[in-house]
């Protein structure tokens, strides 16, 4: 039930990640609702320094999404929008990373 109201991941990739989902409907929603989160957002601090940015969006899969980069800070706010798969995330977070110089 809880992870129906409140889903939090963190996750280290290039800096820190924390994820946060509130009222996360899974696959067994109706066919409009199914796979969505009322609100979602990140909050991230990376290692590299990149512009500043911000960037709105609307469709491709949300109702409204909001991202602002400044310097190594990060945060994305997506409303009504497809909810992230931490699975896939998880998965490639447990593979190894391939050597272009070794061939493995």
């Amino acid at each position: 039930m809880i992870n129906f109201l409140i889903n939090v991941k963190h996750r280290e990739d290039f800096g820190d990640d924390t994820y946060f989902q509130i009222i996360n409907m899974g696959k067994h929603w109706p066919r409009p609702l199914k796979k969505r989160s009322v609100l979602q957002f990140s909050l991230s601090w990376n290692d590299y320094p990149s512009w500043p940015y911000i960037q709105i969006s609307s469709g491709n899969g949300g109702l409204l999404g909001l991202m602002i980069w400044v310097y190594k800070f990060g945060f994305d706010l997506d409303f009504m929008s497809r909810t992230w798969n931490f699975r896939t995330l998880e998965k490639l977070d447990t593979e190894p990373t391939p050597d272009p110089w070794n061939g493995v």
